[in-house]
């Protein structure tokens, strides 16, 4: 199984440890698109600052962003679990699952990046901040910088097993599985049952529940079919739709009754 994961806009400090090693990043095939990233995002920031915030979309009150991303290549860096912050990762609080279900995160998880790619939650790298809907002066839009290589290494990391997408679209625009890969593919909503509309904060805190529940139980569905048995015996409400046709993913909609 692998699941894939948006990163958080807010992320913690990386603090004073070793820097960034890009090389050791997992998927190594995306070293050379995540160095011409990093190279051109470190090179805007260090320049004019008002022009930096413009393209990163930032603020007045997050210019602090800006110096930070200058000094990436000697920031320091911690696990990409222990970064991202934000509804969907307190809820997962890898912190606190046991020694087996940490060794199944850093085995499934895979965080999405407007500036590394997509990283396991065990790669080291340092506090930044870029989305995927940034549009860089050279590179442009980073989802279409990010599709070609993606495509190339996705694939061989999802393996011949369930791919689990609980992304958002911008980061979704960066890979979008097809073939048979799309076949096992399972995509997820969460809506209010009540309504049926999806509300951003308690769809972000149930997928992180969702991917919690799956790692403690040490569920491994095979497919689609087999991840709405897993999940409706862990409790969960989930309508799913499969495919019409050849080369289609699965929808799963997760219905929760309260917003929290």
């Amino acid at each position: 199984m692998l699941v894939l994961l948006p990163p958080s806009e807010g992320k913690a400090s990386a603090g004073g440890g070793a820097p960034l090693d890009i090389g050791s990043l997992s998927l190594p095939g995306l070293t050379a698109a995540r160095e011409a990233v990093l190279g051109e995002l470190v090179e805007l920031c260090a320049g004019d600052e008002e022009k930096a915030r413009e393209v990163l979309g930032l603020s007045e009150g997050l210019r602090g962003e800006v110096a930070k991303n200058a000094g990436l290549p000697t920031a320091g860096a911690r696990p990409a679990g222990e970064i991202y912050t934000g509804v969907l990762y307190d809820a997962l609080d890898l912190a606190t699952l046991d020694a087996a279900a940490r060794r199944r995160a850093a085995r499934t998880l895979l965080v999405f990046s407007g500036l590394w790619g997509a990283v396991r939650v065990t790669d080291r790298i340092p506090s930044y901040r870029c989305s995927m809907g940034v549009k860089l002066p050279a590179l442009g839009a980073l989802a279409g910088h990010w599709r070609a290589p993606m495509a190339e290494v996705l694939p061989e990391a999802a393996g011949d097993g369930l791919v689990l997408d609980l992304r958002s679209a911008a980061y979704a625009a960066a890979w979008k599985p097809k073939g048979e890969v799309a076949e096992r593919t399972a995509t997820v909503r969460v809506l209010h049952a009540p309504t049926r509309k999806v509300v951003s904060h308690f769809n972000k805190a149930t997928k992180g529940r969702m991917v919690r529940s799956l790692l403690t139980a040490g569920a491994a569905p095979k497919d689609p079919a087999a991840l709405v048995e897993v999940l409706r015996e862990l409790g969960y409400v989930v309508e799913a739709e499969a495919p019409g046709r050849a080369g289609k993913g699965w929808a799963l909609d997760v219905l929760v009754e309260e917003v929290h």
